[in-house]
């Protein structure tokens, strides 16, 4: 809750979490879409998403969150 709690970039806390795709890798240079970072930030590390660790029940948010979040990541 709070302003560590938000997905904003002003937020104060220095370390985020995001869920990417992985679109090439070669050698130890991967690309991703769906970073939410700037330009420079450090990765600290990258792990895969397995749909084991993800809620086992449906994800229920109010309608205008999918209005807020529609243009987000573009």
């Amino acid at each position: 809750m709070g302003i560590f709690a938000q997905r904003n970039k002003d937020r104060p806390n220095q370390i985020g979490l995001s869920t990417v795709e992985l679109i090439w890798h070669r050698g130890r240079s991967i690309g991703v879409r769906m970073l939410d970072a700037i330009d420079g930030t450090p990765v600290l590390e990258i792990k895969p998403e397995y749909r084991e660790f993800r809620p086992s029940v449906e994800i229920r948010q109010p309608a205008l969150v999918a209005d807020l979040m529609r243009n987000y990541f573009f």
